[in-house]
C-alpha cells in the first residue's frame, strides 16, 4: 500500500475531501461501478483511469509513493524532449522492443508497417472518410485479404 494507512477507506475519504478543497475535479472525476466483494456482494466502488490514478499517486504524501513520483516526473521529462525531437521517440522504441526480445529485423519490419498503415490513413482521411467507423471497417477488410492471399501463397508453395 503507497499511503501506509491503516484505514485505507477512511484515507480515501479523507484524499477525496481535501482534493476537492485544493479545487481538482479528480474525485469528482472517479466514477463508481458495482464490484463484486469478497461476501460475495455488489458494492459500488470508486474507479479510476491510468491518467487519474497517477494524478493521485502525486497526491499521496508518502515514502512509498517517491518512486512513482520519480518515475512520473522522468517519464514527462522525456515527453517533453520527444516533443522537441521527434526521433528520440524511435529510438526509445526500438530500445524497448530489444529488451523485449525482438530481432532488429522483425523491429524494422514493425516501423515500416507503421509507416505504411501512416500514408494509407492519411490518404483515407484526405477523401473524406469518416475515422472511428470506416477506418475500422477498411482495416478489417485489408487485414482479412491480406490473411488469405498469405494463406493462399503458403499453400500454393507447399504443393510445389
Amino acid at each position: 500500500m503507497l499511503t501506509g494507512s491503516e484505514n485505507p477507506r477512511k484515507y480515501w475519504s479523507v484524499l477525496k475531501t481535501r482534493l476537492k478543497k485544493e479545487g481538482s475535479q479528480m474525485a469528482t472525476n472517479c466514477s463508481q461501478l458495482k464490484l463484486l466483494s469478497s461476501d460475495g456482494k455488489l458494492y459500488l466502488t470508486d474507479v479510476a483511469d491510468s491518467e487519474q490514478l497517477f494524478r493521485l499517486i502525486q497526491s499521496i504524501p508518502s515514502k512509498k509513493a517517491e518512486p512513482f513520483k520519480i518515475w512520473l516526473a522522468k517519464v514527462g521529462y522525456e515527453r517533453i524532449e520527444d516533443q522537441q525531437d521527434p526521433e528520440r521517440t524511435i529510438d526509445r522504441a526500438m530500445q524497448a522492443y530489444l529488451q523485449l526480445g525482438y530481432s532488429k529485423e522483425w523491429i524494422n519490419q514493425r516501423l515500416k508497417s507503421i509507416e505504411v498503415r501512416k500514408e494509407l490513413t492519411d490518404e483515407w482521411d484526405r477523401v473524406g472518410i469518416n475515422k472511428q467507423f470506416e477506418f475500422s471497417i477498411l482495416t478489417d477488410v485489408l487485414t482479412k485479404e491480406w490473411g488469405l492471399e498469405k494463406l493462399s501463397k503458403s499453400t500454393n508453395s507447399s504443393k510445389i
